[in-house]
């Protein structure tokens, strides 16, 4: 089995989600030892961006290419070559201003691809990642759960996950880690015991 780890808060060490599908990754290598763990930090990775230049670089015939555009083609080709291997998605997502960290977008912006991932036939869109499972490890500082603050995180990326055909979505959530530890305690324990019952 293939595992892909996916952190994307800029607080390093002092970051709840890092923490939270860190135990993830372990609760589920206890029960598959054997199992391939892939990382990727996309908060330092130098991503590249879903822009015209990226574009055009994918555009241009292989030989084609200038040093730039090849680098780019390169990039992007490899995240979703990691995508494409993993049988489960560890994705750590953090509220930021209402929704997901940018980094994270720039990510789901090279696995959402036409004809790769996805394609729209006579009934519509249909998603061609639906072999695997994802496990999305989601905090926030407020509560948003079931709020119309929190449907650009949570729900976005089961929109997304679904629209690539993803069905077997978890989600381990955190929320209001801010607002002092009456709230921030037990928040983490019922996350923590979520996360037991992954595997």
């Amino acid at each position: 089995m293939n595992l892909l780890h996916i952190d994307s808060s800029i607080l390093g060490d002092h970051s709840v989600s890092r923490q939270l599908t860190q135990e993830v990754v372990e609760s589920i290598r206890l029960a598959e030892p054997l199992v391939n763990v892939a990382y990727r930090d996309v908060s330092t990775d130098a991503l590249v961006q879903l822009d015209g230049a990226l574009l055009a670089a994918k555009g241009t015939p292989a030989e084609l290419r200038n040093a730039i555009q090849a680098h780019q083609v390169a990039m992007a080709e490899a995240v979703m070559a990691e995508f494409l291997a993993a049988d489960v998605l560890v994705i750590g997502a953090p509220m930021y201003n209402f929704s997901i960290p940018s980094q994270l977008k720039a990510w789901i912006d090279m696995i959402s691809v036409a004809g790769v991932t996805f394609k729209y036939g006579a009934n519509g869109p249909e998603g061609l990642a639906g072999d695997k499972r994802a496990v999305i490890v989601a905090t926030a500082g407020g509560q948003h759960a079931g709020t119309p603050t929190g449907i650009a995180h949570i729900e976005y990326l089961r929109v997304l996950l679904g629209f690539l055909g993803i069905s077997d979505i978890r989600v381990i959530a955190a929320e209001g880690l801010a607002m002092g530890p009456t709230v921030r305690e037990p928040a983490l324990l019922a996350a923590r015991a979520e996360i037991r019952a992954v595997a």
